[in-house]
Order: C-alpha cells, then structure tokens, then sequence
C-alpha cells in the first residue's frame, strides 16, 4: 500500500473575489477533520471560528484552531465544511468528513480517489 494524494480547491464562499487555491492532499482515512496548513487559511481569508482538542497517532493530544466555513473541490464533487488550522506550511489533509461528504473511496492499491461506484454522478447519502 502507498499513499493516496488529491487535487483539492479549496476556496472561501464568503469572499468569492479571492482565488481559490489548488492543494496536494494527503488522504488520511484515519483523521476525521480536514486540516490546512495556516498560509492557507490566511491567503483565503477565512475566519478563525473555534478550536478542537485533536488527538494525534502517537496519542498526544493539543488544542487546534477550527477555520470556516471552506468550499472543498476534488474531481467535479464540492461540499462546504470547517477545517483544522495547522502550522505554517504543514502538509494538507483529507479527512473522513470530506470522504463522507464528497461520497468517496479510497483505493490504497491503485493510490486513488474516486465517487463510489454505485454514485458516479454525484453524492448519495442514506437517511435512515
């Protein structure tokens, strides 16, 4: 298995005058949250709207700012969320949030993202 990257604009609904900007994410299936590098959230101009307590992998645990609200594009699938502010320059992440909300799979063996096969036109969801 390798790592599984994408393309992801994001952008800051609120301020559409501003250029969105094309990241190279890191797919992380086991983060709940997005986070984007703080640059990032600066450029855009998005408000800083709370803070979170994320536990890490190695079971550290820090409180970290919560940005919103984001526009988040991959392939031809955008959603509207909130995201985790990380330091300058820090790698960005895809969470479960954007994989739920975007209706997405990950394939660890082809290092791809793609719509679920059963909704290849756009996200489905189940209310039950």
């Amino acid at each position: 298995m390798g790592e599984v990257r994408a393309k992801t604009l994001v952008a800051n609904p609120l301020k559409p005058q501003l250029n969105p900007v094309e990241l190279d994410c890191l797919v992380d299936t086991g983060a709940v949250m997005a986070m984007l590098p703080r640059d990032v959230i600066e450029k855009l101009e998005v408000a800083i709207t709370g803070k979170a307590i994320v536990t890490w992998a190695n079971d550290q645990a820090e409180a970290m700012e919560i940005a919103g609200p984001l526009s988040m594009t991959v392939g031809d699938r955008k959603m509207h969320l909130d995201c985790l502010v990380g330091p300058l320059l820090v790698e960005p992440l895809l969470g479960q949030m954007v994989l739920e909300g975007l209706d997405l799979v990950v394939d660890c063996a082809r290092k791809t993202l793609a719509p679920r096969p059963e909704s290849p036109a756009y996200p489905s969801f189940k209310l039950k």
